[in-house]
């Protein structure tokens, strides 16, 4: 799996960027958890999921921004 591009992400409009990112902090939280429990846990799957996260907050950033807000 390959990390996501910038360019897929700035289609994503504010509602869906807002929903990303919430999801991939559930994803991240869930992550840690199984961790936590001893559960198996791919480490790649914790890169992939900081990495686009890392995406979605720098592209919400840029938004506010540029709206002034």
């Amino acid at each position: 799996m390959a990390f996501p591009k910038m360019s897929e992400i700035q289609e994503l409009d504010d509602t869906r960027l807002s929903e990303a990112i919430l999801a991939l902090k559930k994803e991240l939280f869930q992550l840690r958890f199984r961790q936590a429990t001893r559960q198996p846990v791919k480490a790649h799957e914790f890169r992939h999921a900081r990495h686009k996260l890392a995406q979605l907050l720098t592209l919400e950033h840029q938004r506010r921004q540029n709206h002034g807000g």
